[in-house]
């Protein structure tokens, strides 16, 4: 069975849902299976601020889940359009990963939420992509062969799955935006597949 890591930082859960709809593509290619984690709350002093382990949901990640896993999907609200602080500082512990060059090869995609339209998403997947290329990653993106990607009014771009929260962080995640989630799950899973053969 090949796993992919579904990985992300919430807060209001619009990622936390897009990522369930993301393993949900991963799991509709036979043969492969996602494995969901998150990551805690940090201080303004960069500290872990969450408990030892999650009161709800996925648990916490650890470099081994990195290791053990045959591709990343990576998710995140914005911060200016910038990736979490909370998931930052995860990646900014992977250094020994970097040294031995475990992700190197391994392919990964990207999602995100934001307030409004133009909060940017784009800039966001492009932050997250950044440690990853670092990493020796293979970037995976959603095609304009996905119909959904030119039918779109709110989340959906090339370089990753998006969604438009609004103002409140409540509005419903459409179905464009879920039919671009899963997509960028099934395609990742696809690639990781054919890069394991190929390496075999």
């Amino acid at each position: 069975m090949t796993e992919i890591l579904v990985l992300y930082y919430s807060h209001t859960g619009a990622v936390r849902e897009m990522a369930q709809l993301i393993a949900r593509g991963v799991e509709s290619i036979a043969g492969c299976a996602a494995r969901v984690r998150t990551v805690p709350r940090v201080t303004t002093v960069a500290g872990a601020a969450g408990p030892a382990v999650p009161d709800t949901g996925a648990p916490y990640a650890e470099l081994k889940d990195l290791e053990e896993c045959m591709g990343i999907a990576l998710g995140s609200p914005t911060r200016f359009g910038n990736m979490a602080a909370p998931l930052k500082h995860f990646w900014d512990s992977t250094g020994e990963l970097w040294l031995k060059g475990t992700l190197a090869g391994k392919p990964a995609a990207f999602f995100t939420s934001t307030a409004s339209l133009h909060g940017g998403q784009e800039t966001t997947l492009i932050s997250m992509m950044l440690p990853l290329l670092h990493h020796g990653m293979v970037i995976v993106g959603l095609p304009y062969t996905e119909a959904a990607l030119m039918r779109t009014t709110g989340g959906g771009t090339p370089y990753g799955a998006s969604h438009v929260a609004g103002a409140n962080s409540d509005a419903p995640i459409a179905r464009d935006e879920k039919e671009l989630c899963q997509a960028l799950g099934t395609r990742l899973a696809t690639v990781a597949l054919a890069l394991a053969r190929d390496a075999g």
